[in-house]
């Protein structure tokens, strides 16, 4: 397995473990120059990986001094496939597939994803049946190593036959052509090599097309939002927790003996969690004899049963996930004679598949998209809950003197707006296929979209979760002198030491932010890290 030393990932092809990829994604807010000194970690690939890729190098080298056909290797590409290659036109063949490809459209990824994306694409080439030189992968080692961030535009891929726009784009500064992200800075990628000592690479046959081929940028862009759903999860949670004790609800739905019958691994879980979450609360202590009400509503009561099924969906999607961000998925694929599963007489083989189809990314970050809107439209019903006296009984609007001050009248309105762009947002987006390349791949995921669009459906569900923090808050200062839970304090301290109570009507939007921002950084997750550690076994 790929293992941490010091400030360095040691890559073991095919090894990388989610929580590999979710440090490179963590620390990949950090200025590049902090790669391997407190910011994302330095990679060094194992030694032993270089036999496999010295092996496949040689089939493609082999194979092209017997001048047997090969797809990509020395012909041209999609229904140009029949169209053979001379020699001395590979290296021209290689660096106009790049260029050619380089036609994304759109902002930026973010650095994270992309430090993700070198990542994969890293161990996925060190595996060995891509082709590719142990220079290719050097270089792009080197390229991580140095903070050199290509610039990949979001959009232009339809996720099958690879993510081929943006990592063209990728491609490009292996190539030295285009523009590069250095500690922020949009800069020359001639520059950035020049500057980091790293040279340009001249392509050989098949680097172009193994480099381009393959799912990193959907898969990348996927794990992005997953790991920003596992906090929008978690932050639900704590703050469902609050609302309950501000809403004087009742903790006995969460008793394990309910959740045991069901059955479901998700809920019993999320059931744990809250049962720990509300522990020892004097608020929940003073109102169990002689409150009248038998049942809270569902946005209470049935929180295991809802997000425990988010939690099952993100744990499914996050083991879809990890294998893909350690699979091979480029075409075609070369394996060696007396490679890992040889059944073929020991003659080196060439075959084309279709490993680069993403359709298991675009079922994750569909299934991701249903978790993230669910988690933010239960926390929506909350809000809606909370600030309802009838409900509550809590003053209206959760603010002294109603009528003169309207209190969190209008945020309820802004989660009701988000929860509505998350409900559309949502629709899978795996069930559209548009064929391309004059018909050649006539069916294609979408899953590039599929995972692009999780990042703002986990904004808008944070931004929600992020008012349910302000008005559960507010809620629980209204039973004062009497206290929470110890964890349930903590949160509500934690959101103090930014935002001060409301007592009266303020421009509210940069409290909405800053407790927003809070949410999408972990600050939640961190500040009950002890709780939430079950949730995640990795």
């Amino acid at each position: 397995m790929s293992h941490e030393r010091g400030a360095t990932l040691a890559l073991q092809p095919g090894a990388l473990t989610l929580a590999d990829l979710r440090r490179v994604w963590n620390a990949a807010d950090a200025p590049a120059a902090a790669i391997g000194a407190g910011g994302a970690p330095a990679l060094a690939l194992a030694p032993d990986a270089y036999a496999a890729i010295d092996a496949s190098a040689a089939v493609v080298r082999a194979l092209i001094a017997r001048g047997d056909p090969a797809y990509g290797i020395n012909t041209g590409f999609g229904l140009l496939a029949r169209r053979h290659i001379a020699p001395d036109q590979l290296e021209r063949l290689q660096r106009n597939l790049i260029l050619s490809h380089a036609v994304g459209t759109g902002e930026l990824l973010p650095d994270p994803v992309v430090r993700l994306v070198l990542l994969t694409k890293i161990g996925s080439l060190a595996r060995g049946f891509s082709g590719v030189r142990p220079l290719i992968v050097d270089t792009l080692v080197a390229l991580y190593n140095a903070g050199i961030v290509p610039a990949i535009p979001a959009q232009g891929s339809v996720g099958a036959s690879g993510d081929l726009a943006p990592l063209a784009h990728m491609t490009l500064a292996l190539l030295g052509v285009g523009r590069v992200r250095v500690a922020g800075a949009l800069v020359d990628a001639a520059e950035a090599l020049a500057a980091a000592g790293i040279a340009p690479v001249v392509l050989a046959a098949k680097e172009g097309l193994a480099l381009i081929n393959g799912t990193q940028v959907s898969t990348a862009l996927a794990l992005h939002g997953l790991f920003l759903a596992e906090r929008v999860l978690e932050a639900g949670m704590a703050t469902g927790a609050l609302s309950l004790d501000a809403a004087r609800g009742s903790d006995a739905p969460f008793d394990a003996r309910v959740h045991a019958v069901r059955g479901q691994p998700g809920q019993i879980a999320a059931a744990a969690v809250y049962r720990e979450l509300v522990a020892g609360s004097a608020i929940r202590a003073s109102h169990l004899v002689g409150d009248e009400r038998v049942q809270d509503p569902y946005s209470l009561r049935c929180q295991p049963q809802v997000m425990g099924a988010a939690l099952d969906l993100i744990a499914q999607a996050g083991r879809t996930l990890l294998i893909e961000a350690n699979a091979v998925t480029d075409n075609p694929l070369l394996f060696p004679a007396g490679a890992a599963g040889d059944a073929h007489g020991g003659t080196p083989l060439v075959i084309s598949g279709g490993n680069f189809h993403a359709e298991p990314v675009a079922f994750a970050a569909d299934t991701l998209a249903l978790a993230i809107a669910e988690i933010g439209a239960l926390a929506e019903r909350r809000i809606a809950l909370l600030i309802d006296a009838t409900l509550s009984g809590l003053p209206p609007f959760l603010v002294r003197e109603p009528g003169v001050n309207s209190g969190f009248m209008i945020a309820h309105v802004t989660a009701a707006a988000l929860a509505s762009e998350n409900k559309s947002l949502a629709h899978p987006a795996s069930v559209d296929s548009l064929p391309t390349s004059a018909n050649q791949e006539d069916h294609v995921s979408m899953a590039t979209f599929a995972a692009r669009r999780l990042e703002q459906m986990a904004r808008n569900t944070g931004a929600i979760v992020a008012i349910e923090w302000l008005a559960a808050a507010q809620g629980i200062e209204f039973h004062r002198p009497l206290a929470s839970s110890a964890h349930l304090e903590q949160v509500h301290a934690l959101l103090r030491t930014t935002v001060p109570a409301f007592d009266e009507d303020r421009f509210l939007a940069p409290d909405i932010e800053a407790a927003r921002g809070m949410v999408m950084a972990g600050a939640l997750s961190a500040v009950c890290a002890p709780v939430f550690a079950a949730l995640r076994p990795d």
